[in-house]
């Protein structure tokens, strides 16, 4: 479980809050989406979940351990894959993986296994002795998932993790994420893909200008907008309604 209470995130070369009082639940055994137009505040309010920034004011929870007060057991809870999948490249694959494991603590018959299953997932079991270096970004993206699942955390945050991925790693990505779901494990996640939020989330946040606007199933979204539309409609009627009222 995610909880956050009243997150404030401002930039030092800005007055303009990136996110402003931000409270959200994500529970365990749920696929949460995080939506919001570029600059929204997503990618800042998952790096503060993470401990990637420090929150200006507020808290986070990751299944009841403050990140503030016990950043290590916290981070330990958590798999990550960041929307900028630039990692070591002087590495070959293998190690960096390894590297991963040996931060977290995963025996060398588990990690093999999890290594072993994800890279086949993906595709690219065949090339992880190569350096990362010389790996196409959709072959980053991939080694990136593979690596944040290598310790089974219980919390998986991914920020536009479809970027760069081909059909068929995307497939495999969804199923993943239905599958530790099911496990009673926590996904949260932000998209600009509409169609893939709309049939795989439980529920969902839309954020603008660094506030919610929106937190629910789309049942509920459509039900407060009196509509029967796609997310995608919806989401646009009320980011611009948004936009309109603080304009």
């Amino acid at each position: 479980m995610i909880e956050l209470s009243a997150i404030t995130k401002t930039y030092a070369k800005s007055a303009v809050k990136a996110v402003d009082s931000l409270s959200l639940t994500i529970k365990n055994g749920e696929i949460f989406g995080f939506l919001g137009p570029n600059g929204a505040g997503k990618t800042t309010t998952i790096k503060v979940v993470t401990g990637v920034l420090k929150a200006d004011c507020g808290a986070v929870r990751i299944d009841g351990v403050d990140l503030a007060a016990a950043p290590l057991d916290a981070k330990r809870r958590i798999g990550y894959v960041s929307d900028n999948p630039e990692l070591f490249a002087r590495l070959k694959a293998a190690e960096y993986l390894n590297f991963v494991a040996d931060v977290y603590g995963v025996g060398s018959v588990e990690r093999q296994e999890r290594i072993a299953r994800y890279t086949a997932l993906f595709g690219i079991k065949d090339v992880l002795s190569a350096s990362i270096g010389s790996f196409s970004h959709g072959m980053k993206q991939k080694l990136l998932i593979s690596a944040s699942l290598v310790h089974d955390p219980d919390n998986w945050l991914l920020d536009e993790p479809m970027v760069g991925l081909d059909p068929k790693s995307a497939f495999s990505l969804k199923e993943i994420m239905r599958e530790r779901a099911a496990a009673g494990k926590t996904v949260f996640f932000s998209t600009h893909v509409m169609e893939v939020a709309e049939k795989l989330c439980d529920r969902l946040a839309i954020i603008n200008k660094g506030a919610i606007v929106f937190n629910g199933t789309l049942a509920e979204l459509r039900t407060s907008q009196g509509v029967d539309d796609s997310l995608e409609k919806l989401f646009l009627e009320l980011v611009d309604d948004s936009e309109e009222a603080t304009a």
